[in-house]
């Protein structure tokens, strides 16, 4: 498929701020699922654009407004061309929940098997995961039983929580967002020692498809399969990643790869507003060869 993408995100200040220092995680990345075709970054008031790859490779945007202003705007247009083939089958079983223990050996898989502000394992996750998980052997089984069971027992919510929110408060509430439910299942799956990473990204919602977290930023987990390597899976639509998908990078949770993130000096009053629209441009368009990245 190939996805165009328009995300704008504006704030309005009731008095003029300065040096505004700021950096943007906007940038789809390129791997064996998508092909990033072009990218445009824009910020007004105008200035000079610089970027670095975190230490998780993705892509990040800096920029700085040193004088006084009293609205920024930053603007990204994306085309992107993604794969409709997921990975791994329903009711494939590829691997042994045995096969993990040499996952907190990878440097790979390491760090996503840890608590963070976001995501808690305490003793309560590991019971409420080892009933999702039922006794099922199966890797893959056992995530997609995690990502069922989010879906079926929160609700999906705007604004009932903020880009602050803990899982534990999201465990109490029973109710949050994407963001929300990934770090749930952030949470479930690495307590019983399967890798799992926070994505950030979009979703394309179909003319005949009522998919949650659209035409708005999206976040979904993947998880580590021996021998298959990261594959997506999407506790707020219990959906495996395809090409409806965009991915722009992952972290260990939100904290690591938020969309915007900036400091300023002056007043504390101002208005935000997000638009984002995904659009088809082509359904039949096929993954080439990855690009090498910025």
């Amino acid at each position: 498929m190939k996805l165009k993408v328009f995300h704008r995100t504006q704030y309005r200040y009731a008095n003029p701020v300065h040096d505004s220092f700021n950096e943007a995680r906007l940038q789809p990345t390129d791997n064996e699922e998508q092909q990033r075709q072009s990218f445009i970054l824009k910020v007004l008031p105008s200035t000079r654009l610089t970027h670095y790859r975190d230490f998780y490779q993705n892509c990040v945007h800096l920029f700085e407004l040193p004088r006084p202003h009293d609205e920024l705007c930053v603007e990204v247009t994306s085309i992107v061309t993604t794969s409709n083939t997921p990975r791994l089958d329903l009711g494939a079983r590829p691997a042994s929940m045995e096969d993990l223990i040499r996952c907190a050996e990878l440097d790979r898989c390491y760090d996503f098997l840890q608590p963070s502000d976001f995501v808690d394992m305490g003793p309560d996750i590991w019971r409420l995961a080892l009933d999702v998980a039922q006794d099922e052997s199966d890797t893959w089984q056992v995530a997609q039983r995690i990502m069922g069971y989010i879906n079926r027992e929160f609700r999906y919510q705007p604004n009932s929580t903020h880009v602050h929110s803990t899982m534990k408060e999201v465990m109490q509430l029973r109710a949050g967002v994407c963001q929300d439910f990934a770090h749930v299942m952030l949470g479930l799956c690495r307590v019983l020692k399967l890798p799992a990473r926070y994505v950030s990204g979009y979703l394309y919602n179909g003319p005949a498809e009522q998919l949650k977290g659209t035409q708005a930023s999206h976040a979904w987990v993947e998880v580590y399969i021996p021998s298959h390597g990261w594959i997506g899976l999407d506790p707020t639509n219990d959906r495996v990643v395809d090409g409806h998908y965009i991915k722009i990078g992952f972290g260990r949770s939100y904290g690591d790869i938020p969309p915007l993130r900036g400091t300023y000096r002056g007043t504390t009053e101002r208005k935000l507003t997000v638009e984002v629209q995904v659009s088809l441009i082509d359904e039949t368009a096929t993954v080439g060869p990855a690009l090498a990245t910025a």
